[in-house]
């Protein structure tokens, strides 16, 4: 199912709208008396709170359906601190723990998730390209155990260059930040390839898995003298986005980031989709799951909550001056 209220050809004129969508509330949960076991794969860091991380989503979609924490099911977190090596590992601790299913927070932990059960239901709270990727034959017809729903990255990434050509006038060769080890990035690589070409820019890719090599990356980008950045989506850089940043900063360099958390915490620019929203819309298919249905008969769902967030302040401090179009389209200003 396709929930895209943004024209993409329109992109430009509408200068990064954002699309908003509702997911209806559904009944009650039906009691059946036993007490799920629900397990939730990440890979960022665990949040120091979680009740106010976009992981709560999972729990107020569980609540919006009329499970209680605790009463009609428990959660076993499982974080993999950005290190991706981690996943098998954590997979196979989710299922010894006997679990009824698993969510997982990121695309990359589907395969080492798929490789530990073949018979435990998985449930895709974020992925890209599902097909592409091998994880499930089709969206209307996932087949085996795996269903859930897949983003629209690779639609995001040519919408975030246009962003930040709007905002960074004479933008010539724009940096991307990826992780190698993300099935997320093959998409969305391609898809900034293609945009790049198509405007004329010049595309200059780093690659980063480690502290260390964020700082690299941040210093070729430097070198290289790019006008922007875009940052794509990751559960590592989601758990360094602090550092990331801080190094932005210190580069004087526009970046785009793809989650409100980053411009929040003093990044330039963000305009994502709402793991919020894709984490809360995933307790309706373990609600589903629960009731008795397969996961091979769920079609993959495509929401698409796509929201412009930018940060005034750090605008001033490296001197962009943000076009008041973008100031009034942008869902959130702070200031």
């Amino acid at each position: 199912m396709q929930f895209d209220r943004l024209k993409r050809r329109d992109f430009l004129t509408l200068l990064g709208g954002a699309a908003a969508v509702e997911w209806p509330l559904a009944a009650n949960a039906q009691r059946s008396g036993k007490l799920w076991r629900v397990g939730f794969l990440a890979g960022a860091s665990r949040p120091v709170a979680l009740e106010s991380s976009a992981y709560a989503g999972f729990v107020r979609g569980m609540r919006e359906l009329g499970y209680r924490e605790g009463n009609d099911f428990v959660i076993e977190w499982r974080f993999a601190e950005g290190r991706f090596a981690l996943f098998p590992q954590l997979a196979a601790e989710l299922v010894g723990a006997n679990v009824d299913v698993i969510v997982l927070a990121t695309g990359a932990a589907v395969r080492p998730t798929q490789q530990a059960t073949s018979t435990i239901p998985i449930v895709m709270g974020y992925s890209t390209d599902p097909v592409g990727s091998g994880f499930v034959a089709s969206l209307a017809r996932p087949g085996g155990n795996v269903t859930g729903l897949a983003s629209s990255l690779d639609d995001i990434v040519p919408k975030q260059i246009e962003l930040l050509a709007s905002a960074v006038p004479g933008l010539a060769r724009v940096g991307l930040l990826m992780n190698p080890g993300n099935s997320n990035t093959p998409p969305a690589l391609k898809s900034a390839q293609s945009t790049a070409g198509q405007v004329g820019f010049v595309l200059v890719e780093v690659e980063a898995q480690t502290p260390d090599e964020l700082e690299a990356a941040l210093a070729t980008l430097t070198r290289e003298r790019v006008g922007a950045a875009i940052v794509i989506a990751d559960g590592f850089f989601n758990s360094q986005r602090r550092l990331l940043i801080e190094l932005a900063l210190q580069a004087r360099l526009p970046t785009m980031f793809p989650q409100r958390e980053y411009a929040q915490e003093g990044g330039l620019m963000s305009y994502g989709e709402s793991l919020f929203e894709f984490y809360r819309r995933a307790a309706s298919y373990v609600d589903k799951i629960f009731k008795g249905a397969r996961p091979a008969d769920l079609p993959i769902e495509q929401p698409t909550l796509f929201k412009l967030v930018i940060n005034r302040k750090t605008a001033d401090a490296l001197g962009v001056t943000i076009p008041p179009q973008l100031y009034i389209f942008a869902d959130e200003v702070i200031e």
